[in-house]
């Protein structure tokens, strides 16, 4: 396990060190990485190759269409492509803890409750990423009214799509790691229950801000235009992140649920 850990500690330093490179990860996010990626692959290297199933695939759906992406959303968005640590934490943090009681404890739920989670991640992820490039206006889950590309809580037909292939592609990832079948298929509709939590969460209790020079929503406090924002709606606290990590979390939960109805 020592040997394991050291390797796991050197292979995640390595990876996130190069996806600082490659302006994927700010110097926070390549810590917080290294340390996920340590945790994960000392509870098994099979908990390592999911993790950067997740990295992966999101870093590389985030470069396609990048040009629209940014000219789409980047006057609502507050973060742009490199992760810091505080979205890392947010994406890979439950799974990370599950990883943990794994190696301190092993148990099956363990399994579902960090697929469930990164499966949620995933799915949200793909969800954004193709989403944002839909050529339909998004529309506010609550409201069913049309709102800008970015807008949190906004959902299209090929955002829906990249959460229903997100949550697959990590589950049959899962499925190729040989973990159980009552895991696999909890971590699948925690998937798809995470990323919904994500949306409802995003429509409804997420900060929302407006300029207080062109009017326009945003997450940023400092709108591209140059003026600040104000609070008008939401939780002031509840940022991006703290919804992805509801999102992970909301995934881990029901995984289980569905795992300990299986067995």
């Amino acid at each position: 396990m020592i040997e394991r850990i050291t390797a796991g500690l050197a292979l995640a330093a390595v990876i996130a060190l190069a996806a600082r490179a490659a302006r994927a990860l700010t110097t926070g996010g390549a810590l917080a990485a290294t340390i996920v990626g340590a945790v994960s692959i000392a509870a098994g290297w099979s908990w390592g190759a999911l993790l950067l199933a997740f990295f992966f695939s999101s870093t590389a759906l985030s470069h396609v269409g990048s040009d629209v992406k940014s000219r789409r959303t980047s006057s609502i968005l507050e973060k742009g492509l490199r992760r810091d640590a505080v979205q890392v934490m947010a994406n890979g943090g439950v799974f990370a803890a599950a990883a943990a009681g794994s190696l301190a404890a092993p148990w099956d739920g363990w399994l579902a409750i960090g697929g469930g989670a990164l499966a949620a991640a995933t799915a949200d992820t793909w969800a954004t990423e193709l989403g944002t490039l839909s050529k339909a206006a998004p529309r506010m889950l609550t409201t069913w009214r049309p709102v800008a590309a970015g807008t949190s809580g906004a959902v299209t037909a090929l955002g829906n799509l990249g959460m229903v292939l997100g949550s697959a592609f990590l589950t049959l990832c899962m499925i190729a790691a040989v973990w159980p079948r009552h895991a696999w298929l909890g971590a699948f509709v925690g998937g798809l229950v995470g990323a919904l939590v994500d949306s409802l969460a995003g429509a409804t209790v997420q900060s929302r801000r407006r300029c207080a020079s062109c009017d326009a929503f945003t997450e940023r406090e400092i709108h591209s235009c140059g003026a600040r924002t104000i609070h008008v709606g939401g939780a002031s606290w509840m940022s991006n992140d703290a919804v992805n990590a509801l999102c992970g979390a909301a995934g881990a939960t029901t995984a289980l649920l569905v795992m300990e109805a299986l067995i």
